[in-house]
């Protein structure tokens, strides 16, 4: 369980309010008192969240957001535009602005961070993806600048951050797909950096070996960024060079470029599930199956637990899990399962 405000204030032999007031640089709270709380937080790994508040002296009301993506992509993918609104509606509910950067890569995402907290434009930061060994999550952490992740970082026990259980969901896609007798099924993900791809890449090799079917690597590909042309291109060679009966997609972007694909090839649509849920999946036809993950919740606990840290709030947990939903359409119809691509 994360160290709160009352642990901190138990070793310093003080209130929970001056620890409170020590946060917010309370001018009257005696200096011996700041550092003897100070010490306190230092002793008990307190998150770097409340200390960074109490240095910064910055009082901007005022989120940073770093979003992955450059201008083509930024607004292609709803999920960002969802978990924003989420952020928005708590941000606004506690007198909160938001200011935003889209990016190409980690380098320029560093750029924008150093820029937020040199020049005290913000007081906190929510990163909307964590990577393996993430440059980002660890600048913050070595600034002690207060931050929030969407996405469950590699040490989860380190910040705060909000997901779905992106392991679980895959697995249950997977077993899904089992169940209907599939037993070549690809995988089709986005960066194997990202963590939310190893987590679902590990649900579905997971329930393909508890289903005692063999994981055929061949099977698995990913792509480079979320983009719709790339998942044509790679499931077009997947079914060109192997025998595919479903497809499994970590995201409705990719899955759309895997139907294109599909028809493209002969004309057969596979059973395909994706995630996200997004409008155009909805409407589209066929209908895309794919897995609601709430991005305006993710959102809106990801700000939660960031201004309720800058307001020096007790909260007994790091991290909010939010629940997913499979939603089935017409890529998953029962006729579908009796189809089959065969390699030529």
């Amino acid at each position: 369980m994360a160290t709160t405000i009352k642990d901190v204030a138990k070793l310093a032999q003080v209130s929970p309010s001056t620890v409170s007031r020590v946060l917010h640089d309370n001018s009257r709270i005696s200096n011996t008192t700041k550092e003897r709380v100070m010490q306190a937080m230092h002793s008990l790994n307190y998150h770097p969240n409340a200390i960074a508040r109490s240095l910064a002296k910055s009082n901007t009301k005022t989120l940073g957001l770093i979003l992955p993506n450059d201008e083509l992509e930024l607004f292609q993918n709803s999920f960002f535009i969802q978990a924003m609104r989420g952020i928005s509606i708590y941000a606004k509910l506690h007198g909160y602005k938001l200011m935003y950067n889209f990016s190409i890569d980690e380098q320029e995402e560093i750029e924008y961070l150093e820029n937020y907290i040199h020049d005290n434009w913000v007081e906190g930061v929510i990163l909307f993806t964590s990577r393996q060994d993430d440059k980002c999550i660890n600048y913050l952490h070595k600034r002690a600048f207060p931050f929030t992740v969407i996405g469950r970082p590699s040490s989860p026990e380190t910040g705060f951050w909000v997901d779905n259980d992106n392991f679980q969901a895959m697995y249950s896609v997977t077993e899904y797909l089992i169940e209907k007798n599939c037993s070549s099924i690809a995988f089709l993900g986005g960066l194997r950096e990202l963590d939310v791809t190893l987590n679902r890449l590990s649900g579905y090799k997971q329930a393909i070996k508890s289903h005692g079917l063999e994981l055929q690597e061949n099977l698995i590909c990913t792509t480079t960024r979320f983009s719709e042309e790339e998942a044509y291109e790679q499931i077009s060679e997947l079914l060109n060079n192997n025998t595919v009966d479903a497809i499994a997609a970590t995201d409705d972007i990719l899955a759309f470029g895997a139907i294109r694909a599909m028809q493209d090839f002969n004309q057969t649509l596979l059973p395909i599930i994706g995630f996200n849920n997004t409008v155009r999946g909805q409407y589209q036809t066929p209908a895309l199956s794919s897995v609601e993950i709430n991005p305006t919740e993710l959102g809106y606990k990801a700000c939660k637990l960031l201004i309720d840290s800058l307001e020096g709030l007790d909260n007994p947990y790091n991290h909010f899990i939010v629940e997913t939903k499979f939603i089935e359409r017409d890529t998953t119809q029962p006729q579908l399962f009796s189809k089959r691509l065969v390699q030529v």
